[in-house]
């Protein structure tokens, strides 16, 4: 398989040099960088994509589709990872934040404890959702204890 040809511009290669250095991003990021500092020719080095994996302990055609990335989509898109598909969520941070205070409060007349049913029909009621599933409030309790 041919390899694509990586050139770093003077920015993008202090940019990742400083992104590896800081170690503050995740290890995805920092081996992204690393690929790509390691697959930079206008260093005047020539590595293959078997080379820089072998360097990096990873396989040949994660580098191989990073740099691809690189070429075509530019430095952001070779480093972060693209949107997933998938339904976006009911409830959002701000709906979220309702939902435990809600949890929190008293719970209506004639019921002793806040189910999931009634704090379901009540998020429905203030206009927070059009319509939620009991499961979805149980997974966002759960994740806000």
């Amino acid at each position: 398989m041919r390899s694509t040809k990586v050139y770093l511009s003077e920015d993008q290669r202090s940019h990742l040099e400083n992104l590896v250095r800081a170690g503050k991003s995740s290890a995805r990021v920092q081996t992204r960088a690393r690929i790509l500092l390691l697959s930079d020719r206008s260093a005047g080095k020539n590595r293959q994509n078997a080379e820089v994996a072998e360097a990096l302990m990873i396989s040949a055609a994660t580098v191989g589709r990073i740099r691809r990335r690189f070429v075509v989509e530019g430095l952001d898109s070779a480093l972060q990872d693209k949107p997933r598909p998938g339904r976006v969520p009911k409830i959002t941070g701000d709906i979220e934040a309702r939902l435990t205070v809600l949890a929190c409060s008293s719970p209506p007349e004639g019921h002793a404890v806040w189910t999931l049913k009634l704090l379901a029909d009540q998020l429905v009621e203030l206009g927070c959702v059009e319509s939620v599933c009991t499961a979805t409030i149980c997974k966002r309790l759960k994740k806000t204890r």
